[in-house]
């Protein structure tokens, strides 16, 4: 397998934790390739990463798709619950974790370009949601496990991007319960091995 692969990216982290969880990070081979790349655009029209190749040359994006087919893999515990509440808790909170992703990304460009009324504006509805996702993973925090499921993996992630390119906006603040379980987390091999740099 090949994954074009941003060592700053929240999205690569989240895959990448989730092949070092299932014990397949090193079946993966890393492809640091740009984005307006042609060879990435012929895999991925929308010439995004992550992009996993699969060993039987599958282009598959993007992160979403990209940890269930890894959680497809090999024998190791899966990070999807069966149909049912658990699943469904964890899909929720991947949806979280990367919706917190999905309110910063687009920031750090916002934050480059002179600060209009429209830019404040915008700046203060992602905020708003990366607030409202913290309140409710704060209410949420004692139910959340080791990195066992696709959703604490999503969490983890989403929380250190925060703390990786947000540092200004601390989230620790008024989330105890959240961050003592962040603490535990991030020492963990999934977390650990893969802090983005850059």
């Amino acid at each position: 397998m090949k994954i074009a692969f941003s060592p700053a990216s929240p999205y690569v982290r989240k895959v990448m934790a989730c092949a070092i969880a299932r014990g397949l990070d090193s079946r993966i081979e890393r492809w640091k390739i740009g984005t307006a790349d042609p060879a990435l655009a012929a895999l991925n029209p929308l010439s995004k990463v992550p992009t996993l190749v699969t060993d039987d040359g599958v282009a598959l994006y993007d992160s979403p798709v990209i940890c269930q087919y890894l959680d497809s893999v090999g024998t190791a515990p899966g990070l999807y619950p069966a149909p049912g509440p658990a699943c469904w808790k964890a899909l929720c909170q991947e949806a979280l974790g990367d919706g917190i992703l999905d309110a910063t990304q687009p920031r750090r460009r916002e934050l480059a370009l002179p600060l209009d009324e429209g830019r404040k504006d915008y700046i203060a509805i992602q905020q708003g949601k990366v607030a409202r996702a913290l309140d409710a993973l704060e209410k949420d925090a004692d139910s959340l496990g080791a990195l066992t499921t696709i959703g604490e993996i999503a969490i983890g992630c989403a929380l250190g991007y925060l703390d990786f390119r947000f540092a200004n906006e601390p989230w620790r603040p008024g989330h105890p319960k959240l961050e003592a379980w962040y603490a535990k987390v991030v020492t963990l091999p999934p977390l650990a091995q893969t802090m983005p740099v850059g």
